[in-house]
């Protein structure tokens, strides 16, 4: 038997146990009457900041991009709700926004949005610019959202897989940066925490450390912490200057996480130093780097497996909750991956959740998907105030926002029915969730559709009823 937080995991989930699956339903998005999500009986929603459509400027003047993604919800002093939201724009540009970007030929970055727990828009403007792929990320106590970087583009690096060339770009990329909520993001990178192909990052407010997962598509990919130089929770941000560090399971060099678990799966675990966090590959400016992406990409994590750290397939969401990090990994289970697929992905399963017990210093395996029509492909994930994990997919078909309960148990909150506003009203039921947030009261989850037409959500309803 286990105890800590995961005995907490089975105990709060037999309070929910045995309670009727709840059916989801067509309702009306209260912004204009159209069914876009179903939910179960007793919920409602509001859409905002859609771009499929006429181009929406914001207070500041930033004509708002797409690809909303990895998103955070904070306080205001009002009963309104800050949101901090990553938009994942790929390949050199012009920045979004007013303001210095990191970088002036990159086109990622974030867009903060005051709205009302039922998603009415108040004010929103651009709080970073000039980063590139801004995937997810993760809330901090101190009340910033860590936005990430899910690339190693540069001009110091090849091609990534669209074919682009980098040479534009005026920085280095694949590092985390720090957005204040309801302020500006100063534009450094932290670049001791790695530069490697971000996800998402969870932090312990108990040891002031900072878990990150890297979602390296066609190759292994690792779980790391990084220790700040100072504790956060004193300073209220993240210093550069730590150590990055990289999961290995004791007994088992360079483990192979990626095929099949069985669910309750313990993994004693030690943490390997990187040495050398941040590259800068050698290059001639104007002129294409020598360095290929899929050596920057692997750069970072070769140095962890060297000393035997884990492999897992796609790393995503992470949150902290009571003593543990949890965390997806989008491709896992199945046969092991035996090696780099840059085509379909690194991993041959639907699916698998991961727990590290920060305390225990152990990893464990939560649930893994038996198939697509019961998980497919989890991504961002986040936490009820109930301690529920609330799963995003990512799937090819049919998207839903999922519950995964204490005791294992699975269930629907919402179903994407998305359809193009023109005609002929073309479905977008492929087009992933992302971004799930609760505000601060537990009472709205907002989540993101991510696609190159973006579109926020705000649903609200009997949480406790459904188990959430």
């Amino acid at each position: 038997m286990l105890g800590g937080p995961f005995q907490g995991f089975v105990a709060r989930a037999a309070r929910v146990a045995g309670m009727p699956a709840e059916t989801l339903r067509p309702v009306p998005d209260q912004r204009d009457g159209v069914v876009r999500l179903w939910v179960p009986r007793g919920f409602n929603y509001r859409s905002f900041h859609d771009t499929d459509g006429p181009p929406i400027t914001l207070d500041d003047g930033t004509t708002l991009p797409g690809r909303h993604d990895g998103m955070a919800a904070f306080v205001t002093p009002t009963d309104n709700v800050i949101l901090v939201r990553n938009h994942e724009i790929n390949s050199p540009g012009a920045p979004f926004g007013p303001g210095t970007p990191y970088d002036t030929m990159a086109q990622g970055g974030t867009t903060t949005i005051e709205v009302t727990p039922f998603g009415e828009v108040v004010q929103s403007f651009t709080s970073l610019n000039g980063t590139m792929r801004n995937c997810s990320g993760g809330p901090m106590p101190w009340g910033s959202w860590i936005s990430c970087e899910e690339t190693v583009n540069g001009p110091d690096v090849g091609p990534d897989f669209t074919g682009t060339t980098n040479v534009p770009l005026t920085q280095r990329h694949g590092f985390i940066f720090e957005v204040p909520a309801g302020g500006q993001s100063n534009r450094q990178p932290i670049t001791a925490a790695g530069r490697f192909a971000h996800e998402a990052v969870a932090f312990d407010p108990a040891e002031g450390i900072l878990y990150l997962t890297e979602d390296n598509f066609g190759f292994p990919s690792g779980f790391y912490r990084y220790i700040p130089p100072t504790n956060p929770m004193e300073t209220g941000s993240l210093g550069n200057g730590g150590q990055l560090q990289m999961l290995r399971v004791l007994g088992l060099p360079n483990a192979n996480l990626s095929g099949t678990q069985i669910a309750g799966t313990v993994y004693p675990v030690d943490w390997v130093d990187i040495a050398d966090p941040a590259p800068t590959f050698p290059y001639t400016p104007g002129q294409p780097a020598p360095t290929t992406n899929d050596d920057a990409l692997n750069h970072v994590g070769q140095q962890g497996r060297a000393q035997g750290a884990a492999r897992f397939s796609r790393l995503e969401g992470s949150a902290y909750d009571r003593g543990s990090v949890y965390f997806c990994s989008t491709r896992g289970g199945g046969d092991p991956e035996p090696g780099p697929d840059t085509i379909d992905g690194y991993g041959n399963g639907k699916g698998q959740i991961w727990a590290y017990d920060i305390r225990a210093g152990v990893l464990r395996v939560v649930y893994q998907s038996p198939a697509s029509e019961t998980l497919d492909l989890p991504d961002n994930v986040t936490t009820s105030p109930r301690g529920t994990l609330v799963l995003c997919e990512d799937g090819p078909v049919d998207n839903y926002v999922r519950g995964l309960s204490r005791l294992g148990s699975l269930f629907d909150i919402a179903l994407n029915r998305l359809l193009r506003n023109a005609e002929p009203h073309a479905p977008r039921f492929g087009e992933e969730f992302a971004g799930s947030t609760f505000d601060p009261d537990g009472r709205t989850l907002f989540v993101n559709i991510q696609a190159s037409q973006g579109i926020s959500f705000a649903i609200w309803g009997p949480w406790g009823r459904i188990g959430v």
